[in-house]
Formats: C-alpha cells, sequence, structure tokens
C-alpha cells in the first residue's frame, strides 16, 4: 500500500519532476514546482487546440465539455513499482525536467542530461524539459532546439504562469494522443501482463492455456485503466465489466478484484459532482466484494504454494537419506550444502541448520585450518536459527538505541511475544551444544575473538546448567583469548556481570530546577520543580501524568546512576573498569572498577558529568571484563527477567545471587540544560539545631555562597512551613544589594526569628534536658519555619556548537530549613483581673492637667497618663481601680528577669480618639527576678487606658453591645458581627500595648506571648476598662486668700508651668474651704442632681444626725446642676472639724434626663431606672485636740 492512496488515484496520471543541469537554488526549486502544482487537473476543452485525431478514438464517451485529466507530479521521481502492469496509474507516465539557465550555461550538456534521465523511466510517453530564466544567447540557441528544449524566457509572475498553463495543456493533449495509440495497439495485438503473484518459471502446456485465456481479462481491465487515465470514465467502466466477466470464467480472481476496484474509481470520478448515500453504499459493498476477493486469491496462492513446497522437502529428505549411502565424504558435503541451502530458501530454517550442522560436522573432521574456519563460518550461519546468535550480526535490532533521537521511554518496554521468541528453554541442551560447536571450531581455527564471543554467549545464556568446574573453564578460555587480542577490543557479546537500572540518585540541587517565565516579574510562580517526584511539599495542588517522567542535568554538575550487577557463577569476578553507556556525545562518564564474588550482587555508584546541552540517553553501561570491551544493554536484562518470570528462562540472575526483587525501574526523559549557579547555605556557628526558650528572640547569621560557574542576577526569598509568624524580619537588602552574585562569592543574610509558644500537642517531656530533673517541653520536629530563596543566572544562554538561537535558562530554588528547638522557658500560667478601691488625699491642686486640641479648637482637660505604672498617686486615688494580675512561674534551671511594660500614646485627637501623629511612650516598671523553680506575680494597673471622652459614636453600631445578650446572640446579624469584630480589635490593641520581656544571662532576652491569656481574662470587661465615667469629681482645699481668686487662679492652671503643691493635714477646730469639681466626659449636656457626704474611719456619716461631729456651710445635698460638653463645674462648701481624726469625702450624682449613650454605659435599657455616678473617696487628715 503506498502513502496518499484513495479511492479516486486510478484516474491520476504521474509526472516525474527532476531537476536537470548545475544545482538549483532551493528558492527557485520551490517556486518552479510550485507553478506546476497550480495545474493538477486539466480541462478537456482546454486541450482541444493542442489535440489532433490520427484515427478514429477508442475513447466513444469522451465527455470532453466536462471532462478533465489529473495529474500528479512526483518531485525527484520514484522508483519503478512491479504492479505497473497490475495498475496503469502507478506508472510514470511522463517526466517534466527543471532547469536553471543560470547555473547550466551549456544547453547541450543539459539535453543530453535529460535524455539520460528519462531513460530510466521506460514506461514514460511524454517528455518534457523546461528551461528558466535564460540568457540572450541561450534564447538564440533555444530557438535551433525547440523541439529539446522549452525556454522560459524572464518575465513577470503572470506570464510565466500563462507560459506554464500552455505548456501544460499541450503535455495533456500528448499523453491522451499516446493513451489512444496503447489501447488500439492492446486491442489489436494483445499484451502480455503479470504481475509479482505470477510464477516466473516455464509453464507447462495447461497453464500456457490458461494464461491465453487470462490474457484478454487482463488487457480489458489494463484498457479500462487507461480510459480513466484519459478521463472517460464511462468506456473506463465498460472494460472493466468485460474484464470482470472474463476473470471470472477463467478464475484469476486478483484480477478479478483489481478490475472490480477500477469499477469503483470509474464511478466516482463518473459521479464526481452527485454525492448522495447511495452511492455511497454502492461503494461500501462492491470495497467489501474486493476486498474478499483479495483474500481468496492470497489463499489460493498459498495453497499452491504449500503443495509445490511439500514435494519439494519430501524430495530432500529422500535426498538426505541417500547421503549415507554416499562413501566420498566430499559428495556427502556438497549434498549436505545443497540440502540446507534449498531448505533455507524454502523458509525451513531449523531444517536448514541441521543439515549445516552436518556440514560443519564433516569440515571438522578434516585436520586442517581452513576447514575449521569453514565449519566456523557455518555455524555461525545457523546460530540465528539456534538463537544463540552472536547480537553483532543483527545490529538492526539494537541498532536504535545508539540513536540519538531514540526515546528512553521506548526502550524500557517489553513485548511479551519478542520475549517468546528470543528464549527457548526446551532447546537449552541443542544451543549450548551448538555454542560449544562454534566455540571448539574457532579455537582451531585460531580467531580468538568468535571464541570468546562463543564462550562469552555459552557462560551467559546458559550458566544454570554448567557445573563449577565447567563455568571456571569458560573463564579461562575468556581470559586466555583475551590474551591473544590487542587492548582496548570490543565485542557486540556481552558476558558477565548482569547488569540492571537500579535508580537515580537525585541530589537536591537537582530536584530544585524551575521553569522561568520571563514574561512575568515573579518567574518561579506556577512552576513546579523538576524531578522524578509526582508530589513535592512545595509544589501546588493539581494533576500530574505519573507516566511522563522528566529529569534535568546541569552542564558540569556531576550526576549519579546506581545500578546493580550480579554475578551468578562460582567463581570470582574482576570488573577492571564499567561506566555509563551514553550515544549522545554530551556527557563524560568516571569508570570505576568492581570485584564480585562468587553468587552474590552488589549496587554500585556510577557518576559522570554532563558537557552540553541537548537530550541524554542511557541505554546501558561499558564493562571491560575479561579483556574485552561489551556495552551492556538494560533492556536485554528487563527481558532476561521478564522470560524468568513466565519461565521461558532458566533462572533469574540477581534472585540467585540473593538480591531482592525490584519493580521495573522506567529511564525518565533526561535533558541537558546550561550551567546554572548553585546556591549553597551555612549557618554561620553551625548547622546544628538552635535551642531557643519560648518568647526568645535571636539573630540567626546565615551564608550564602555561590558555589556555581555563572553570576546569580535574580533572587528572591519567601517563607515556607510551620510557624512563619515566628520570623519576624529577613535581611531583603543585603541580599538584593549583593546582586549580581558572582562564583564563588558570599552574602551574610540575617534572620531573627521568635521562638514560637508550645502547643498542647508539642510538649514532649525530656528530663534529660534539666538538670533539675523538672519534665519540661520541647517543640515537635517539622514545626520549623524554612526559608525559600528563588534564584537564576543570566536569561538567556547560546550553545555556539548546538544552536545559535538564545533559550530561557531555568532557574533554581533553595530551602534553608531554620533549625531551631523551641524548649518551654518562662511559663505563663494565669491572668486575672482584680479590682480595688483607693482613696485620694486632698491638696490644693487637683492633677495636672493635659489639653488636647482638635480643629473646633476645643481644650479637654484629662488627667495626665504619665504617672508610675505600680505606684498609685495618693493624691489621686481610684473607685474600683482595675488591675491585671500575671502569675508567672520559672520551671528552667536559669534565673529570669522580668520588665513589664505599657505603650502609651502621647498627642490625641478627639474625633477618633486615635494618636495623631502616632507617636508612643513606652513606660515600664522595676525589673523583678524569679529563680528556677519559683512563681511571681506582676500587677499591671488598666487605668492608663482609658479613653478621655464617652462619644456616642462608640455605641452608634449596637448600642446593646456591652450587654451580656448581644454579645452571646444565637444569631448574629452582620451588623452584630461587625460590632464584635470592633470589639476583638480593641482587646487586641489593648493586649498588644502590655508587654513582657524577659532576660537571662548576657545573650538570651525574649518576650512572653500573653496575648491569648489577657485577651481571655478582659473579654467580659473590656468596655468598662476602656471607657471613662461620664462623670468626674476632684475635691480642693480652696487657699487661704479669698475664693474668688482661688477659683480664679485654678483656671489659669497649666499643667507644664505650675508646679502641685499638697497640704499634708487640716486643723481641727477652723473653718476649711473647699471646692468639688465636676467634669462632664460627654460631648452632650447632662443635668443632674449632686450630693456631698462626709465619713469618719467607721464608715458613718459624720455631718447628718446627732452625733454629728463635722459642720458644715453651703449646699451638700440635692443640689441641681448642669454640666456643659467636656467642661468643669466647680462647686463651693465649707467644713469645720470638731474631732481630729481620719475623715473622707465623697461626691455622687444623679443624672436627669440621661441619653442613650449614658444608659448603654450604665448598662440598662429601661427609661425609669436612674443613672447614678459615684466618684473616687477623698481622704482628709485632721490633726489637733478634740
Amino acid at each position: 500500500m503506498e502513502p496518499d492512496m484513495s479511492m479516486e488515484t486510478g484516474s491520476m496520471i504521474r509526472i516525474a519532476v527532476l531537476p536537470i543541469g548545475g544545482p538549483i537554488p532551493h528558492q527557485r526549486v520551490r517556486e518552479y514546482v510550485s507553478m506546476l502544482s497550480r495545474h493538477t487537473r486539466i480541462d478537456l476543452s482546454s486541450i482541444s487546440s493542442f489535440y489532433s485525431e490520427h484515427q478514429k478514438s477508442p475513447f466513444t464517451h469522451q465527455p470532453w465539455e466536462s471532462g478533465s485529466l489529473r495529474f500528479k507530479y512526483m518531485v525527484g521521481g520514484a522508483p519503478p513499482s512491479p504492479w505497473e502492469d497490475f495498475q496503469a496509474h502507478r506508472k510514470i507516465l511522463a517526466v517534466i525536467g527543471l532547469c536553471h539557465c543560470p547555473a547550466s550555461p551549456n544547453l547541450d550538456l543539459v539535453i543530453d542530461q535529460f535524455a539520460s534521465v528519462s531513460r530510466g523511466y521506460g514506461s514514460a510517453v511524454a517528455k518534457r524539459l523546461f528551461a528558466f530564466s535564460p540568457s540572450d544567447e541561450q534564447l538564440e540557441e533555444g530557438r535551433e532546439k525547440e523541439n529539446s528544449i522549452i525556454l522560459f524566457p524572464p518575465s513577470d509572475q503572470q506570464a510565466q504562469e500563462l507560459h506554464m498553463l500552455t505548456m501544460i495543456q499541450d503535455l495533456a493533449a500528448t499523453l491522451l494522443m499516446e493513451f489512444e495509440k496503447w489501447v488500439l495497439r492492446a486491442e489489436s495485438t494483445g499484451t502480455i501482463l503479470k504481475t509479482p503473484l505470477d510464477s516466473q518459471s516455464n509453464l507447462s502446456s495447461e497453464e500456457v492455456i490458461k494464461a491465453k485465456k487470462r490474457r484478454l481479462a487482463r488487457a480489458q481491465k489494463t484498457i479500462g485503466d487507461y480510459c480513466l487515465l484519459a478521463g472517460s470514465p464511462v468506456d473506463a467502466n465498460a472494460h472493466f465489466v468485460t474484464a470482470i466477466d472474463l476473470a471470472r470464467l477463467t478464475g484469476d480472481v486478483f484480477w478479478h478484484a483489481g478490475a472490480l476496484e477500477g469499477s469503483v474509481c470509474a464511478l466516482l470520478v463518473d459521479r464526481m459532482d452527485e454525492r448522495d448515500s447511495l452511492l455511497e453504499e454502492e461503494v461500501k459493498y462492491r470495497y467489501y466484494t474486493v476486498i474478499q476477493l483479495y483474500k481468496r486469491s492470497y489463499l489460493q496462492d498459498n495453497a499452491q504454494r504449500r503443495f509445490v513446497v511439500k514435494e519439494v522437502v519430501e524430495l530432500l529428505m529422500n535426498a538426505s537419506d541417500g547421503a549415507k549411502s554416499l562413501i566420498d565424504a566430499n559428495d556427502c558435503l556438497i549434498l549436505y550444502v545443497e540440502i540446507a541451502r534449498l531448505f533455507g530458501a524454502l523458509g525451513y530454517q531449523r531444517k536448514a541448520a541441521f543439515f549445516s550442522r552436518q556440514v560443519a560436522q564433516l569440515y571438522l573432521k578434516q585436520d586442517n585450518t581452513s576447514a575449521a574456519i569453514s565449519a566456523m563460518q557455518v555455524l555461525s550461519l545457523t546460530s540465528k536459527a539456534y538463537h544463540v546468535q552472536s547480537r553483532g550480526t543483527n545490529r538492526k535490532q539494537h541498532g536504535s538505541l545508539h540513536e540519538p533521537g531514540s526515546n528512553n521511554a521506548e526502550s524500557g518496554k517489553i513485548h511479551p511475544q519478542s520475549i517468546i521468541s528470543l528464549f527457548e528453554s526446551q532447546w537449552s541442551t541443542l544451543q549450548m551444544v551448538v555454542l560449544r560447536e562454534i566455540l571448539m571450531s574457532s579455537v582451531r581455527a585460531g580467531d580468538p575473538l568468535a571464541a570468546w564471543s562463543a564462550a562469552a554467549r555459552l557462560l551467559r545464556s546458559f550458566y544454570p546448567l554448567i557445573t563449577p568446574a565447567g563455568q571456571s573453564g569458560l573463564a579461562s578460555s575468556l581470559a586466555n583469548s583475551a590474551d591473544r587480542l590487542p587492548s582496548g577490543t570490543r565485542c557486540a557479546d556481552p558476558v558477565l556481570p548482569f547488569i540492571r537500572l537500579h535508580s537515580f540518585r537525585i541530589h537536591p540541587s537537582q530536584m530544585e530546577i524551575i521553569k522561568r517565565d520571563p514574561a512575568k516579574k515573579d518567574w518561579w510562580t506556577d512552576s513546579a520543580p523538576s524531578g522524578p517526584f509526582i508530589y513535592t511539599p512545595f509544589s501546588k495542588g493539581g494533576t500530574t501524568d505519573s507516566n511522563k517522567q522528566e529529569l534535568t542535568w546541569i552542564v558540569g554538575e556531576p550526576v549519579q546512576v546506581l545500578v546493580e550487577l550480579a554475578n551468578p557463577c562460582a567463581f570470582e569476578l574482576m570488573v577492571e573498569s564499567i561506566y555509563l553507556c551514553i550515544h549522545s556525545g554530551n556527557f563524560d562518564a568516571f569508570p570505576v572498577s568492581v570485584n564480585l564474588p562468587p553468587n552474590t550482587a552488589k549496587v554500585i555508584l556510577l557518576s559522570g558529568i554532563p558537557t552540553k546541552i541537548g537530550p541524554v540517553t542511557i541505554p546501558g553501561c561499558i564493562v571491560h571484563c575479561f579483556g574485552v570491551i561489551t556495552e551492556h544493554l538494560f533492556r536485554d536484562v528487563d527481558n532476561l527477567l521478564l522470560g524468568a518470570a513466565q519461565g521461558l528462562v532458566l533462572s533469574d540472575p540477581f534472585r540467585c545471587c540473593g538480591s531482592v526483587k525490584l519493580k521495573n525501574v522506567t529511564v525518565p526523559t533526561i535533558s541537558v540544560v546550561p550551567p546554572l549557579p548553585l546556591l549553597v547555605s551555612y549557618v554561620v556557628g553551625g548547622d546544628g539545631t538552635t535551642i531557643l526558650y519560648e518568647g526568645e528572640i535571636r539573630d540567626i547569621r546565615i551564608r550564602l555562597t555561590n558555589a556555581g560557574t555563572v553570576p546569580i542576577e535574580q533572587a528572591h526569598i519567601s517563607l515556607s512551613g510551620k510557624n512563619q509568624n515566628s520570623v519576624m524580619s529577613i535581611a531583603h537588602e543585603t541580599l538584593n544589594s549583593a546582586l549580581p552574585l558572582k562564583p564563588g562569592a558570599e552574602v551574610i543574610l540575617t534572620v531573627i526569628i521568635k521562638a514560637w509558644k508550645l502547643s498542647l500537642a508539642d510538649p514532649d517531656h525530656d528530663p534529660s534536658k534539666s538538670t533539675s530533673g523538672i519534665m519540661r517541653g520541647v517543640s515537635k520536629e517539622g514545626s520549623n519555619p524554612f526559608l525559600v530563596i528563588h534564584y537564576a543566572g543570566p536569561m538567556s544562554n547560546t550553545d555556539d556548537l548546538n544552536s545559535s538561537e538564545a533559550s530561557v535558562s531555568p532557574g533554581r530554588r533553595l530551602v534553608v530549613p531554620l533549625h531551631i528547638c523551641v524548649v518551654q522557658g518562662l511559663r505563663f500560667v494565669k491572668a486575672r483581673l482584680l479590682s480595688m478601691e483607693i482613696p485620694a488625699r486632698i491638696g490644693e491642686t487637683p492633677p495636672q492637667p493635659v489639653s488636647l486640641n482638635d480643629n473646633s479648637s476645643e481644650e479637654i482637660t484629662v488627667f495626665s497618663r504619665i504617672d508610675s505604672l505600680v505606684k498609685i498617686d495618693p493624691y489621686r486615688g481610684s473607685w474600683e481601680l482595675r488591675l491585671l494580675e500575671l502569675e508567672l512561674s520559672n520551671p528552667t534551671d536559669v534565673v529570669f528577669d522580668v520588665n513589664v511594660s505599657i505603650q502609651l500614646d502621647i498627642s490625641m485627637n478627639d474625633n477618633n480618639l486615635a494618636a495623631v501623629d502616632h507617636d508612643t511612650a513606652e513606660f515600664g516598671c522595676p525589673k523583678t527576678r524569679i529563680d528556677h523553680d519559683c512563681s511571681a506575680r506582676v500587677l499591671i494597673p488598666l487605668e492608663h487606658f482609658k479613653l478621655p471622652i464617652l462619644d456616642n459614636s462608640l455605641f452608634a453600631k449596637n448600642l446593646n453591645l456591652l450587654a451580656n445578650d448581644a454579645l452571646i446572640s444565637k444569631s448574629p446579624s452582620s451588623t452584630e458581627r461587625n460590632s464584635k469584630a470592633e470589639l476583638a480589635a480593641s482587646i487586641s490593641n489593648l493586649v498588644s500595648k502590655i508587654k513582657v520581656r524577659w532576660q537571662s544571662g548576657r545573650n538570651s532576652s525574649g518576650e512572653l506571648n500573653i496575648k491569648d491569656a489577657v485577651q481571655a481574662a478582659l473579654q467580659m470587661s473590656v468596655m468598662d476598662i476602656l471607657l471613662p465615667d461620664p462623670l468626674t469629681f476632684v475635691f480642693r482645699l480652696m487657699n487661704r486668700r479669698s475664693r474668688t481668686d482661688n477659683i480664679d487662679d485654678a483656671s489659669k492652671v497649666n499643667g507644664d508651668a505650675i508646679k502641685v503643691m499638697y497640704r499634708s493635714s487640716i486643723s481641727a477646730h477652723e473653718m476649711i474651704d473647699l471646692e468639688v469639681l465636676i467634669r462632664n466626659n460627654t460631648r452632650e449636656l447632662i443635668r443632674m442632681s449632686l450630693s456631698l457626704t462626709c465619713r469618719d474611719v467607721a464608715g458613718d456619716n459624720c455631718i447628718d444626725g446627732n452625733n454629728a461631729t463635722v459642720l458644715w456651710a453651703g449646699i451638700l445635698t440635692e443640689i441641681s446642676l448642669e454640666i456643659p460638653p467636656l467642661e468643669e463645674l466647680a462647686h463651693p462648701f465649707s467644713l469645720y472639724f470638731l474631732v481630729p481624726g481620719e475623715y473622707t469625702l465623697l461626691a455622687a450624682a444623679v443624672i436627669d434626663d440621661p441619653n442613650d449613650v449614658l444608659r448603654a454605659r450604665a448598662r440598662t435599657d429601661s427609661a425609669d431606672d436612674p443613672i447614678f455616678c459615684r466618684g473616687s473617696p477623698f481622704r482628709i487628715s485632721v490633726t489637733g485636740t478634740a
């Protein structure tokens, strides 16, 4: 079957197109051929001017108006087909020569060359020589040779194409007239037509008569073929019908099928424009009949052949029996030679091999070298029939492995049918006899290489059937033959050891190769690392074709391959050298020597260095053993092992040596890329694990060195793995400033890491790490973060030897694990919220105010926050002072110094109550030392976190946020969820300002993670901590001067200029002038009823009752006041103490008509409930006598 065949091919005229003369440029050849290819269909109506009818045309139904001739141009020609008589369209019926005149100045030589070349196409009936771009002299010369050459003068494209069309039409007319002549001649005289299926020997009289009858049918079939080529399908169909009838009568089945196939083509050509379902069914039916006829003709021919062959075999066997009666050995030798030759010609290879062995035995009986050589040659011919032939005699089977384009994956495929044909265990004894005969004849013939090859095949294939002494004898034969061979001799037949591919040892740097996308800035994204792994921890999820494995090697970087060697024989095997066999020429392999004891297997490491870019194939290994170099193919051993598993071979050499069974290792597709940079990491101070306490902050310095041969031009650092938040900072700028990092250069990268908090699942009791024997927790393996560095060299690399085009070189990835072992250090036990009351002392001046200015120029006075964190100011006091108590424990064997600090905002804005310029100040308490096996408690006052203003914006989104039922709503709305998120953010902001830092020794320091515990402790009371009271009260002593002056002076107090002065005590029996300052902390007017009272040390009221010990002047109860927003109001009064002692002043107020903000702050929803505000207690010390 030829390529590009179809059911309409029978109507196409084949024309050979040949370049003639000097070399024609490729562009010109394509141009000339394209001009021809435009004219594949020539209408019959267009050639009428070139056609002349010399006698009546045999094509009586020629469609001159609608018919056409079809051309098929065979550029470069085509060899003659043996089926030309059977199908006329297979003939080359015309020859066209193409000549480029500038390359062929002598036209006579061109004409002679064309005539010589066209004589090779005996079936051609028309010949044309086209010469393009002739010179003026050639044009003059061409006029005299118009019948031999056709010149195409230089002109435009349109004129050239018109000239070509005219010449093709003339050629079509010539072909049509020649077809008419051939048909008329065939009808009148007849012709002899044969196919390769016809017998080429002399025919008997009966066969001659049968051939004459068949000639008529074959002639009609051939005439139909020419009618098709002439564009007359109706005439062709008539002749095909006649040929079918005649072929059916004469039993010419093959030509019957050919005629029926031609009728299908005629039907399609005749109804070219009338395709329908009925036509398709008719074509399918006819072609089914054609196929059945072809099958029947094949069976008939085979039956005839088998009958003849059977007769010949009987004659040859009778002749072999007669050889026993021959006296002369030479006559017997000649008879056996002829019998073997005839059996081989008939396809009886085993019978031919048997008689060839008889010939060899007759030669071996002669005691001379020539006879031994002849015996060796004869036995070598029989080795293929016994499947013991040398691999060198069948290069075709193994040649594909040596081609650079062969696929490694295909080389690993094993076909069971081929294995069955290679190994037949029932022949083992006979095969051993044949190999022994070859070995003996080679030794006697003095051919050491043939003797070595025979001994190698015998030992390798049949070692289980050979005794240990016999194995040693074959090893001696191998050594003796090698002594007679020159050093470095190669043999196609391997001997020992058996070698199979074990695995590829992949260096981590070879797996971390990343495809580079130059169009993206982050070129490493959406790329998985290379290597023979389906999944890697750093690759993105997705489907992967597990059958397609790829491996990338880098020029100049060593690679390693593991192979397993087996010596199943009883002698020690010395392998002088073994190395990887790579035929692509871009790899330097390193040889190694191996010593294998008897019946042992060993896995060895073979290495090498890629030298050039391109694909790499590893078909096997090159072994220098027994003095000869041989090639061991992995595929042969794989076939052997599969044959052993199926019982087709004697044994498995690896299992005999005690080796475990391995899965079939598929050789991946290996490609070599240009040199890449190689980044090597080293932790300064050692690569061991760094032990850190929880919360400890440590600087880890990593030295990065470029160990490659090209510079690093791009680098990017990212984090991966667990506990990534523990990495506080990475010196990205240090790495970027060192780029490009040249080969051999290094840079030190500083990574600041904070030891993470051990979870409940992490601690493992490890008493060995504590001298005190206390169980301490350590972090689990696999919890460390990783530094992932993607880096790459120059964008493009050009290999001058292989390619002139630049290609984008890949990048690499370096994963640097931060080996951190976190152990339990200073342990946080619990946190709880405490509340206590501290009374204040009355002074002449209130605490120092702070002025906050906004765009509206309002002045807001709040108490200064820059106070001691632990020491409470006795002159301020606090009502329900809230303290955060942290309990810390030290289970280690070292001492910790603990420092608690709070970050406070300095300047604030009254709109959002946040820092304007975000300046903060940090205030801390003295350090607390905690010895080992001891605990300590630290108190943190939370009054410093009070907001200066109680604003309705705090309750705008959800006024019921402070209510407990709102916080635990079963189906919260989006507004409630947003409010809860803001609440959580406020808590986080509060907790983030509290820092508990520790230090142990000189270099160990860190921060205790108290976030979760503090959040849990403050969750329910955070609003009480953050929100101020609507009203605040301060008592103050009036100056000894007039009250008016005192009030004026108090209104002009500046916190930065006036120094606060307090009196230590008050005398009894003296009228004391006091005033209470009430401040409105909201943005709304507050109306209230104020009440003042004084209590003694027993808590009793000292003003009212019969036993009053304090006299007073002014109004102390039910004082109606209105306080503007964010302003203060002073109410004066006087007290006269009768009895010295300790007294306490209290102020309280009931707010009239409270708004929603005040109700939300008081946590009440009822409009009838009163809103009650009480100030902090103020203490007065009265001295004197009663």
